[in-house]
């Protein structure tokens, strides 16, 4: 089933995300949803505070549904490791037609459960890596915007607000 995506200011989506307590038949069902509303979007990331749900789960697949084995499920994701820098500009489902120029790690590994509950370790690298801290910020409250400064953010922000204000947000 496809779920709403969203938009920046809805307050979810500013809240830190809470762990999953067990991967019960409605964790799965939400997992489901959630690879199906990616890819419907498309997007090569989301996590469940864009749609709403409050619970520390993500899904990445760079090859938009192309590969396989490209889906990557994370229940409960924690870092293990984070190096190197990128600056790359980046998107975000929940920030539609706005993209900016965003720090993040060339490396990083992740670990957490799959959808069986059955623990999983990833290393990204390039694209991957930025993905996984991407959607990590999604579990903490943060989005993109909020790790921009000076005139990018407030530009973005201001006019955010202006779409908000004629109802196009």
């Amino acid at each position: 089933m496809l779920r709403p995506i969203l938009k920046y200011g809805d307050a979810p989506l500013h809240q830190k995300a809470q762990p999953v307590a067990a991967i019960t038949p409605d964790v799965v069902r939400l997992i489901d949803d959630m690879i199906e509303t990616m890819y419907a979007a498309p997007g090569i990331g989301l996590a469940a505070p864009q749609v709403g749900v409050p619970l520390r789960i993500f899904v990445v697949d760079l090859s938009v549904g192309r590969e396989a084995d490209g889906l990557l499920t994370f229940v409960n994701p924690e870092f293990v490791e984070r190096e190197g820098l990128q600056l790359e500009e980046e998107g975000c489902l929940s920030v539609p037609g706005f993209n900016a120029t965003v720090v993040r790690p060339l490396r990083a590994i992740v670990k957490g459960l799959d959808r069986n509950g059955e623990p999983v370790q990833t290393e990204g690298n390039g694209l991957l890596a930025r993905a996984f801290q991407h959607e990590m910020d999604h579990l903490d409250g943060t989005i993109f915007v909020d790790r921009l400064r000076g005139i990018k953010r407030d530009l973005i922000v201001k006019k955010i607000r202006k779409l908000t204000k004629s109802g196009k947000w």
